[in-house]
């Protein structure tokens, strides 16, 4: 692929990008190909699909099911901090862990910043949605298709979104699952996200406040305060475990918001917050906190930089943000401005405020990003496009699924009233409305919903 589409063709450098394919499998007459992502940014899609591809069986039978790790990702030339997943996570975060206050802080974040230039090489600049909705156009031609059909979930409903508004006529029957937000700065999206995160996380407490044996008894209100309480408790004095990890209340808060990506992993959480409450973290460390899982070996056996995916994904979400604060304003003018958002976060969620607060900073010291994202409007040309949003996603809210609606003009929503990040694989009934389009080109008109249970949708 170019490395840089403003300067046309190949002469300002490529970029390789990795692509896997499974054939169709059959029965019945081959559609052509289906192009999926996963979501990120900064998600490999290549190990992704291959972990589960029993997911997509009935797509599977009449399309060839591709992905790829987009451009700075995985196996595609990827992007680093300098190997060191830890400097990745402070710059996703906006902490540097520096000690000294806010000079010292924003002088880190200008180093990361530094050290992602440094060791991720030309490619860099250039790892922007509207870089890779580009991509994605080649893809197509490469697969010698008239019209990409694809279905994208999370960050890769803002790709897919992209794409429609470049290349409406190259774009075919498109599902987009769990719908990211278009047009809110970063403060806002951090807040509604926070929002979206405390919605999940009082749902599993309902939850958990009718099976017996939960830690927080039946009380849904008291059990709030009692999280709450162990977020500020883990805060002020850590948990140590083996090797010396230190495990502290953000670590908590990250764990939790991690579990409730998925209902499934409710029963798993309810026991972690159990152990982690008579003070083991094991359980909640075993749903994703302080540390990540190795990223997968590149071809040839070399390893993926350890922080691929989080500098990648810090990498993607400032190069599609235009806004910036004063790279030039004093550390403590940033400091003032950091505390006057702080009780508005907290009011959102006391749990997840602090931490979505300093992903306000995260992209402080790094140019800014493109405003096509943050324009797009009624694009002209696109096709009716099906967006899925789950009422009680955590990470993509249900309101960006409207909103994305509105911008487009040429949308039809799916309202999920489960629980969980994106509604494909947990949703018979999601599922079902989201093959029959691509597979039948069956697309009602309207608002339709789907119910928290395993209801599927009358045909026709």
């Amino acid at each position: 692929m170019p490395l840089d589409y403003a300067r046309g063709g190949m002469g300002g450098g490529t970029v390789r990008l990795a692509l896997a394919r499974l054939p169709a499998t059959g029965p019945g007459r081959r559609l052509g190909s289906l192009v999926l992502n996963f979501g990120g940014p900064g998600a490999a899609g290549i190990p992704t699909l291959a972990a589960d591809p029993k997911a997509f069986a009935e797509l599977n039978k009449r399309y060839d099911l591709v992905t790829f790790d987009p451009r700075g990702v995985g196996h595609s030339d990827p992007i680093s901090c300098g190997g060191d997943s830890q400097q990745a996570e402070e710059a996703a975060t906006g902490t540097s862990g520096a000690a000294d206050g806010p000079a010292a802080e924003l002088a880190a974040l200008r180093a990361v910043a530094k050290r992602c230039a440094r060791d991720s090489g030309p490619v860099l600049p250039y790892v922007g949605t509207v870089s890779v909705a580009r991509d994605l156009d080649l893809v197509r031609q490469a697969l010698g298709e008239e019209k990409l059909d694809y279905l994208g979930f999370s960050y890769g409903t803002r790709l897919g979104v992209v794409h429609a508004a470049l290349f409406p006529r190259s774009t075919g029957r498109m599902a987009l699952d769990g719908v990211d937000t278009l047009s809110e700065p970063l403060t806002e999206q951090a807040l509604v996200s926070a929002a979206g995160q405390q919605r999940a996380l009082d749902n599993f407490l309902v939850w958990c406040s009718r099976q017996q044996g939960c830690v927080y008894g039946t009380n849904t209100r008291t059990a709030k305060d009692k999280v709450r309480a162990l977020v500020a408790r883990l805060d002020a004095e850590p948990l140590h475990g083996e090797g010396g990890l230190r495990f502290t209340g953000q670590d908590v808060a990250e764990a939790i918001g991690v579990a409730l990506y998925s209902k499934e992993a409710w029963p798993r959480l309810a026991d972690a917050l159990a152990l982690v409450e008579h003070g083991n973290p094991v359980g909640l460390m075993q749903l994703g906190g302080p540390t990540e899982p190795p990223p997968p070996e590149a071809e040839g056996g070399t390893p993926v930089p350890a922080d691929n995916a989080s500098a990648a994904l810090v990498a993607v979400n400032c190069a599609d943000d235009p806004d910036r604060g004063d790279d030039k304003a004093s550390p403590a003018a940033v400091a003032r401005e950091m505390e006057a958002l702080q009780p508005i976060f907290l009011a959102a969620s006391p749990v997840f405020g602090p931490r979505q607060l300093m992903t306000v900073l995260s992209c402080y010291g790094r140019p800014a990003g493109t405003d096509f994202i943050r324009k797009i409007d009624h694009p002209a040309g696109i096709p009716r496009i099906l967006l899925v949003g789950t009422r009680g996603d955590p990470a993509t809210p249900y309101e960006w699924t409207e909103e994305t609606a509105e911008r487009l003009g040429n949308a039809v929503v799916l309202d999920y009233k489960g629980d969980g990040h994106t509604g494909y694989t947990s949703s018979p009934c999601v599922q079902e409305y989201v093959n029959q389009f691509l597979i039948d080109g069956r697309l009602p008109a309207g608002t339709r919903s789907c119910p928290a249970g395993e209801a599927r949708p009358a045909r026709g």
